[in-house]
This record gives C-alpha cells, sequence and structure tokens, in this order.
C-alpha cells in the first residue's frame, strides 16, 4: 500500500517499485533471499495471470466489452502478431540473431499486462470507450502472446515444426479455451442464482473455484486456460450472481496480492549485473517497441474502424508490458533454448523502460489530444460497503423466514426509526424498489441502510421483525370533546410539543396514539391524536381535523416550486390523509 502512494507522487506504475524491491533483496542485491528457480518464477507468474484475468472480467463483463469487442479483438491478435513480426525483426537486426530466435523475443515483449493496463486505467480519465477497448484487449492478448511464444519455442525445437503446426495449435488452443470458459461460466451462473449459500463470505470461495476450474480444465484438455479463465469471469460479471459486489472486491483484492507475488518473484530472477551487455541494445529495442511497433500494430488493427488518428496515438501509448513478458521469457530458459538467458536479460531491459516511458506518459498525452473527460475511466461500483461506513452508516440484510411476524405486513410496518430505510428487496431473481404499501413476503431479502449508532437497536428491531407485534398498536377510542375541533398553524418553536419532531408523544396539548408518517428530508411526521384531530409536525405543526388538513396541504402544494423538497413530503401527507390510513 506504501508502494502504491509512492508511486502515486511520483506518477509511475506502482507495480514496478515491487520488481525493484524484488531486485534489491535478491540475490544480486542485498543478497537476503537466493533465488534463481525459473520454474518456480513461472509457477507464481501463471497462478498470477491467470489469477488478474479472472479480476479483469469479473469487474468488465460482457456489456461492459460488446460495444468494442471487434476493435478489443483485432487488438489482440492482428495486433499482437504485427507487434511480435515488427519487434522480432528490429531485434534480428539489433542482436545478431537467427530469424526465429528473433520471432520468438518479439513475441515476447508482444504481451501486454493486463495487470498493469488495470492500475493504468483505473487512475486515468480516458474516455470509456477507449478505456474499455483496452481493458479488452489486455484480456485476449495474453493467451495470443503465450501461444506465438509456444509455437516458436516448438519451431526452434523441431525441425519438422511450420506455419502449419502453429496454425493448428492456435486453432485448437484457443478453440478449447473458449468451449471450456463458456461452459463453465454459465454453469456457474445458473448454480450460483439457484443456490443459497450460508453467507456472502463463501461465495468469493465458490467464484475462486470457479476460476480453478476453468484455467485447469481448459489446460487439461491442451487448450488456453487464460482464455478460459478470462471468460468465465466476463460470465460471472454479465450473468449476475449473488453477492456480486462482494465478489469483485475480493477478487481485486486477491489479484493484487497476485500481482506483488509475481513482479516481487521476477525482480528476484533478475541479475541487474548481467544486464550491462544488453542495456545499450535492450533500450534501443525498448523504444522500437514503443514507437514503431505498438503504433503500426494499433493503426493496421483499427484501420477500418471508426478511431481518429488522436485516438490510435492514445491506444498506441496504453500498451504496457509489465510483468507478462518476464514470465513468458521464462518459458524458453526452461524448454532449454539456446541463448534463452540472455533472451530473459534483453527482455526485462526493454520492458522496464516501455513501461516506464509509457507510464509515466500516458495520462498527460491522453490530455493534450482531447482523449480524457471529468470521469474516471473505469468508475466505480455505485454501492460500495467501506465508502458506506466510512460515511457512517450500516448495510443490514435481512432474510424474511416463513414464520416470521412481518410476512404479510407492509414496509411502512415495520417500525424503522427515521434513521433507517429499507433500499431494496431481492425477491427470488428480482430487485424491487420498495414503497410504503409494498408487502412483504417470505422468501424476501430486506436491505437496510442505517446510521451506525443505531446498530445497537438492530437486534430489537429485527427480534420485533420475528415475533412481532408489527405495526402501532390499536388507536384508542377518541376523547369526546364538547366542541368542533379547531385548526391551526405555528411555528414549531411555539407549539407545546414533547418528544421529537419525528417522534413526538404529544403536540397542543393531545396525546399522540398514532404515528401514521415520518419525514426524512427534515425532523418532522404526520401523527393522529387522541382527540380525533390530525397534525403534521415539522418546521411549520399543523393540527386539525383530517379534511382540514388535507385542504391546508393541497393548498400549500400548489404554491411550493417543483425543486422544493417540502413538494414529496406534501404529496406522501396528502395520500395518507385521504385513504385515512389506519397504522
Amino acid at each position: 500500500m506504501l508502494a502504491s502512494l509512492i508511486a502515486g507522487r511520483l506518477r509511475v506504475p506502482g507495480l514496478l517499485l515491487f520488481l525493484f524491491l524484488g531486485m534489491a533483496i535478491g540475490s544480486d542485491g542485498l543478497g537476503l533471499i537466493d533465488f534463481s528457480d525459473y520454474r518456480l518464477a513461472r509457477r507464481i507468474g501463471i497462478i498470477a495471470l491467470a489469477l488478474i484475468l479472472f479480476e479483469g472480467g469479473l469487474t468488465s463483463g460482457l456489456l461492459e466489452i460488446r460495444p468494442v469487442l471487434t476493435p478489443a479483438l483485432s487488438l489482440a491478435i492482428v495486433g499482437t502478431i504485427v507487434t511480435a513480426a515488427v519487434t522480432g525483426l528490429a531485434a534480428v537486426w539489433l542482436f545478431d540473431l537467427s530469424t526465429l530466435d528473433g520471432l520468438l523475443l518479439g513475441s515476447v515483449l508482444a504481451a501486454t499486462d493486463g495487470a498493469a493496463i488495470f492500475a493504468l486505467l483505473r487512475g486515468s480519465t480516458l474516455k470509456r470507450r477507449l478505456a474499455t477497448t483496452l481493458e479488452g484487449e489486455s484480456g485476449f492478448n495474453d493467451p495470443v502472446a503465450i501461444l506465438l511464444v509456444l509455437g516458436f519455442i516448438a519451431w526452434l525445437q523441431r525441425d519438422d515444426y511450420g506455419v502449419g503446426d502453429m496454425a493448428v495449435l492456435f486453432v485448437r488452443q484457443l478453440g478449447i479455451g473458449l468451449a471450456v470458459g463458456v461452459a463453465v461460466g454459465l454453469a456457474a451462473v445458473w448454480a450460483l442464482r439457484r443456490v443459497t449459500l450460508a453467507t456472502a463470505g463463501l461465495y468469493p470461495v465458490a467464484t475462486l473455484a470457479v476460476a480453478g476450474l476453468a484455467f485447469g480444465g481448459a489446460d487439461a484438455l491442451h487448450g488456453s486456460g487464460f482464455l478460459a479463465v478470462y471468460l468465465a469471469g466476463l460470465a460471472l460479471a454479465t450473468g449476475g450472481i449473488p453477492a456480486q459486489q462482494t465478489v469483485t472486491s475480493f477478487h481485486q483484492g486477491l489479484a493484487w496480492v497476485a500481482q506483488v507475488s509475481m513482479f516481487v518473484a521476477l525482480g528476484l530472477l533478475v541479475f541487474p549485473s548481467h544486464l550491462d551487455d544488453v542495456a545499450l541494445r535492450g533500450t534501443v529495442l525498448a523504444l522500437v517497441l514503443v514507437f514503431v511497433s505498438r503504433p503500426v500494430a494499433v493503426a493496421l488493427s483499427t484501420l477500418p474502424m471508426r478511431f481518429t488518428w488522436p485516438e490510435r496515438l492514445v491506444l498506441s501509448a496504453a500498451g504496457l508490458r509489465g510483468a507478462v513478458p518476464v514470465v513468458l521469457a521464462t518459458f524458453p530458459v526452461i524448454a532449454g533454448v539456446s541463448g534463452s538467458t540472455r533472451l530473459f536479460d534483453v527482455v526485462f531491459v526493454a520492458v522496464l523502460l516501455s513501461t516506464v516511458i509509457q507510464g509515466v506518459g500516458f495520462e498527460p498525452l491522453a490530455r493534450v489530444l482531447g482523449a480524457t473527460t471529468s470521469e474516471p475511466a473505469l468508475p466505480r461500483p455505485l454501492a460500495e460497503a467501506g465508502t458506506i461506513r466510512r460515511l457512517g452508516a450500516e448495510v443490514l440484510e435481512y432474510p424474511v423466514a416463513d414464520d416470521d411476524a412481518v410476512v404479510g405486513a407492509r414496509v411502512r410496518d415495520l417500525g424503522l426509526p427515521r434513521e433507517a430505510v429499507v433500499n431494496v428487496i431481492v425477491r427470488g431473481d428480482e430487485a424491487i424498489p420498495p414503497r410504503g404499501s409494498t408487502i412483504l413476503r417470505a422468501g424476501d431479502r430486506l436491505h437496510v441502510l442505517l446510521r451506525s449508532e443505531l446498530s445497537r437497536d438492530v437486534h430489537r428491531i429485527v427480534e420485533r421483525w420475528r415475533q412481532g407485534p408489527i405495526g402501532p398498536p390499536p388507536r384508542p377510542p377518541k376523547r369526546m370533546q364538547g366542541r368542533r375541533p379547531t385548526f391551526t398553524v405555528a411555528p414549531f418553536a411555539q407549539v407545546p410539543l414533547t418528544g421529537d419532531a419525528s417522534h413526538p408523544h404529544a403536540v397542543a396539548s393531545a396525546e399522540v396514539v398514532a404515528q401514521l408518517r415520518v419525514r426524512r428530508d427534515v425532523p418532522g411526521s404526520l401523527v393522529a391524536l387522541d382527540d380525533g384531530r390530525y397534525a403534521i409536525v415539522g418546521p411549520l405543526v399543523a393540527v386539525g381535523s383530517r379534511q382540514l388538513l388535507w385542504s391546508w396541504s393541497m393548498r400549500r402544494l400548489r404554491r411550493l416550486p417543483h425543486d422544493d423538497s417540502e413538494r414529496a413530503w406534501l404529496q406522501n401527507v396528502v395520500g395518507a390523509l385521504a385513504a385515512d390510513i389506519q397504522e
């Protein structure tokens, strides 16, 4: 967390600091951790990347990506291949490599980093269409780059391997990954919407299992587990599952832990003393990658689409590399490809420089080109439990059981204090905006927003919902009077009143026998008195018969401007008085 704060001040991608941390404490730094295990680093990278891609799909959803699906796929497929080709040919010239070795190096560098892209977009104000395009590209790009790397490794090690074999590899891996990801995602949505788990905290456990099944299922069938896990996340986000915000928040935190683990592990694997021989040419390759390969790839892959050239330039500047190419650079090392250790060092230098250049320059460039707005590129969810708590409130979720006293009662019968409100009722697969007249049914889940200071009263309120009584007690008989009830209106301070405005006990020397309505914008209420009169309590207190109060409220309504907050309250009062609601 400290690193992310420092990175925000320095305007550099925060994850790079963890990379430097790994280098500092590794074998070639302070020597605190002796680490040179490429297989373990790759395993950490694969697990972390799977979790990051799943979170990327989960926070996006197909409905968000669908409008830009064509350019996102074109950038991920055509753009990745073009980037690999241009960068690979430049590497052949710079490092005197064979064409296949150069294309392997270009394929490793063609992968953008979903973690770096998501972190960049969450801190930017990029136009929503451009942000969503980059979000989709980062999810679909990695499987394509990984297949290119695997294909060129096989091509280097087998004499009988060629373009046709690589095409078969692509079709098989992407086809199986697509099928498994969609199947697991849809099955998970179907199951989670029909099975009620004991607590909301179990839903992240279930979705973590979904990610494991999607990735492992596709990989066991020799398909792309990375594509499968991303599609499974998209399916869960699109299908709408219980505890969606809880699940999303959990996986965002888990993806951050995965990113940190991956960057620290890869930093440990780097030996800074080995970088001297490749630093200069690696820098040139990084410049080619940023200023030639990526812009050419974006231009070719978006040519038939409706992007302006400034927008294409912004898309070019956002192709951050990050840790994914470094993870891919371990593949040829483990496979025993000749010269692969040197390739790993070249990749690290190129990735480090390209990430710094693009990460630091992206937001200013987008602002200069007019590609930003006043809104965040990836807006926060409308409801966030942490924000609600920080503002001094809590959310209570109450499942209505078959034998609860509130079954068949109306929302207004719940007896909530002024500082609490039912904000939604979940009934089956529907979310019902509550009204005072909404009748509660067994199986409903009430979501109640209440101030934190009322938390101590929650048990008492819930106990009444279970055991009763529900609603106010029956009214006593009217107090007999020998004269006609009078009608008065006066400021609050001039009317004798016990209790407070929201819950008065007596008004104008008459006892309150029923509270009919509670005002929400300011302290106030509509009550029935024991002498047969009614009282509207607020900044003004009006006391009189039901008909006289109704007429006064109607006259006042006609005089109020349409944007006055009192209008909603008086409309509520008029409805209650017109029906003479007995609560």
